[in-house]
Order: structure tokens, then sequence, then C-alpha cells
């Protein structure tokens, strides 16, 4: 398997650190975003998770299959919430984000049914390695969001104010 497919996986960083930097720190996150994004992460992680755990066997894969597809549908359940909040330009990122989860699931599938998961592979130590730069961005999401977050936007609104 081809080490040109890890360009999905640094893309959706890319994207992933634009909207959570740029876009979420601007407007701040309302509770169900606060909660719904760790939520999406933790969905990630499962799929992740599992094929780095379970040897490959068809009756994992239809786990793994179920999994990503849970996944894929889950991470789209915040789109009421964004067409009140977000920016246009917050909601195409939004849509490369989408559209990435998916192909970074079938690549993961992928390397994992095709065998390159072995002990000391580099797709072992690379998928090992987003599995757990993952696990740091949902623990990041929680507690920066939950605990440290003031509910007030970093950087002023672009929302032009009524008031003198």
């Amino acid at each position: 398997m081809s080490r040109l497919w890890i360009l999905p996986f640094l893309l959706q960083a890319l994207v992933m650190a634009v909207d959570e930097f740029y876009f979420h720190h601007r407007r701040g996150l309302p509770r169900w975003e606060r909660i719904g994004h760790p939520l999406d992460s933790i969905t990630l992680l499962a799929c992740v998770g599992w094929a780095l755990a379970a040897p490959f066997r068809p009756a994992f894969l239809i786990v793994y299959v179920s999994l990503a597809v849970f996944s894929t549908l889950f991470v789209t359940k915040d789109e009421a919430v964004h067409a009140r909040t977000c920016t246009v330009g917050e909601h195409w990122l939004h849509s490369v984000l989408f559209t990435l989860h998916p192909v970074l699931l079938i690549v993961v599938g992928w390397a994992w049914a095709s065998g390159s998961l072995t002990p000391g592979s580099f797709w072992k130590l690379f998928l090992t390695l987003q599995f757990f730069l993952m696990l740091l961005f949902f623990l990041y999401q929680v507690v920066y969001w939950n605990f440290l977050w003031k509910d007030q936007p970093i950087l002023p609104s672009t929302t032009p104010s009524m008031t003198p």
C-alpha cells in the first residue's frame, strides 16, 4: 500500500486545525457542539482502534464497516446548529471534512484488510500515531471547551452591532 495514502490524513489535519483554531475560537461553541464534537472524535477513534486491535476477519470487517458508516453519518449531526452559527467559509470547510472523513476510513480499512498493519510496518506505526493524535485532540476538545473556555468568542464577532 503506497505511502501517498497519508495525504488525506494530512489534509484532514490541516482543515481540522483551521476549523478548530480559527472558526471555533472565533465564534465560540454552543453547548451542543461542545458535547458533540468530542463524540465525533470518539466515533473516529473507535474505527481506527478497531482496525489496530482486531485481526482481519470477515466478521470483524462487518463490525468495522458498521462503525465507519455510523461515524460518517454521525459527524453530520451538528449541521442544524451550524446552519444558525457558521459563516459560509466554515460551512465550506465542513463540507471538505465531510468528504475526507469516509476517505480516511476507507484508507484505514484498506490498510487493515490488505495486511499492511503488521507489527513494525509503516502503516501500523502511522495509524497508531494517528490514533494517539486523535486521542489527544479528543482530550483537548473535552477539557478546553467544557472546562477552560469561558463562554465567549476569543475574537470579536464579525456581526455588526446595533448599538452605538
